[in-house]
């Protein structure tokens, strides 16, 4: 998978690619269990939020302050027992041999993994270390300059859309590469990578959904349907 002369990428979008369901929509239903949102109100405004996403409509600040709306209130200590329960209720089942399996492939090859996700990090972290993989660009979270702790506004550029090719190449740049110097493969679902993919080497469709597969078609990039 490593070109002989490139510094080999191994890309991967999280949500529907390595997992198979959506951690940021299946981490507010868990704490919704928990009794830290309106059950109702939540999964609407959830489902609403997530259905724009789907359509590339997303504003994705609005959503990561509602998203993050409980871990703020809560505070760190219960938001970090929250989520270690939810590794091992939720997360854990949905860590498939398939999608291990693909990332040990690629690191056997030599390649350096990065999971790009815009997902935030609260979420994706703890999930990122359990795939094994060595860097992860998620949406980062500011904090409050007193408590330290999050306030539900993103930090810098989110990586969600063309912000991930920002993202990705100021990785670059702060580990001495570029993109003439990569062979990058990028493994994404949804049809909000799309930027990525096209800056990408080798292009995966990768469990896609409706758009991302038509388009794959027709542009003739790999389809991969790792959880058929």
């Amino acid at each position: 998978m490593q070109s002989q002369t490139k510094t080999g990428l191994a890309l991967f979008d999280l949500d529907h690619t390595l997992i198979p369901f959506d951690s940021d929509y299946s981490w507010g239903e868990f704490t919704s269990t928990l009794g830290w949102n309106d059950p109702l109100e939540f999964k609407q405004r959830n489902d609403a939020f997530y259905a724009d996403y789907k359509a590339g409509t997303l504003d994705i600040h609005a959503y990561c302050r509602f998203a993050t709306a409980a871990v703020c209130r809560e505070g760190e200590a219960k938001s970090r027992a929250a989520h270690a329960r939810y590794m091992a209720e939720v997360v854990r089942k949905g860590i498939l041999p398939q999608a291990v399996a693909l990332i040990e492939q690629h690191k056997r090859a030599g390649d350096t993994v990065v999971i790009i996700t815009a997902t935030n990090e609260f979420v994706t972290r703890p999930i990122a270390e359990a795939f094994g993989a060595e860097h992860l660009l998620a949406i980062e979270l500011e904090r409050d300059s007193g408590t330290g702790w999050y306030t539900g506004a993103i930090k810098g550029v989110p990586s969600f859309r063309e912000g991930k090719v920002t993202r990705m190449e100021d990785w670059l740049r702060a580990h001495a590469l570029s993109w003439d110097t990569v062979h990058s493969t990028f493994y994404s679902d949804s049809i909000n990578d799309v930027p990525l993919m096209e800056r990408a080497d080798v292009p995966v469709a990768t469990n896609p959904d409706e758009r991302l597969r038509a388009l794959a078609t027709q542009r003739g990039w790999r389809i991969l349907d790792l959880f058929a």
